[in-house]
């Protein structure tokens, strides 16, 4: 009951968007008759093709939902390692040449290097997936550097290295446990970043077709008829602010529940 009550409002913020992000396509007819575009009917009216905007918005979550999750899990598992890679090393040159081509990637501004890539690479999820990843890894391997530099150079670190520790005790265990606050406080945000990231690409084009089912696109086509049928752009909208809200509650509660509990 108490971890209701604690995760109750970002739970729900978020429960919402992921159901419908995962089990609405199973509530849309298989051929739905269209209409002309931004006419009343159904619970949100049609969208600027004449679909059914409700529909609409059941299929539409699956890609800003599931790109954002795996492109910020690519991230970390990627990000990470090298990060610590780069603290622990014994040689300052090989942190440097670990660190610095992340410094070109952090130089360029983040929908340019979205829209650049993407102009290379093409269309489709699995390389929005691997663009939006790209973006976040060198944020994620510097937050990860930083996070394991005072271990790196601990008492404890070289007594385990003396002692003939694994790599497993001593970069996982050791490291990776007195990390986990830092990068668990950094996820809440990272994901958030992510999440933005997938729905301004849907909505300039990249990564989805331009008549998708998805929900940043929706907002972007069906802006032109915000006066005729404004829940076609508001209900996907809210959709993602809210999970994006929701996530950054929750995982804030997490933490302070974690430093409560803490001897």
């Amino acid at each position: 009951m108490k971890s209701l009550r604690r995760y109750g409002p970002g739970g729900v913020l978020i429960a919402v968007p992921l159901l419908l992000a995962l089990f609405g396509p199973l509530f849309v007819p298989a051929d739905t008759p269209r209409r002309g575009p931004f006419l009343p009917g159904g619970l949100l009216g049609t969208d600027f093709v004449g679909r059914d905007a409700w529909h609409q918005v059941l299929t539409g979550g699956q890609t800003v939902v599931l790109v954002a999750l795996l492109a910020t899990a690519g991230a970390y598992l990627a990000g990470v390692p090298w990060g610590v890679l780069a603290a622990t090393a014994r040689l300052r040159i090989f942190d440097e040449a670990l660190m610095r081509p992340l410094d070109l990637l952090l130089a360029v501004p983040s929908l340019l290097l979205l829209i650049l890539v993407a102009a290379i690479a093409g269309q489709g999820v699995l390389v929005l997936t691997g663009i939006v990843a790209l973006i976040n890894f060198p944020d994620v391997a510097r937050i990860s550097r930083a996070a394991a530099l005072e271990l790196a150079s601990s008492p404890a670190l070289e007594a385990m290295r003396l002692q003939g520790e694994s790599r497993y005790r001593i970069f996982v265990v050791y490291i990776g446990r007195s990390m986990s606050r830092t990068l668990a406080a950094d996820l809440g945000v990272r994901l958030t970043g992510a999440l933005y990231l997938v729905a301004s690409a849907s909505f300039l084009g990249v990564g989805v077709p331009p008549d998708a089912a998805d929900w940043a696109v929706m907002v972007d086509r069906n802006r032109t008829g915000l006066f005729l049928q404004p829940w076609a752009v508001v209900v996907p909208a809210v959709l993602i602010v809210c999970l994006s809200i929701g996530l950054n509650l929750v995982f804030d509660r997490a933490l302070r529940t974690r430093r409560e509990v803490r001897p």
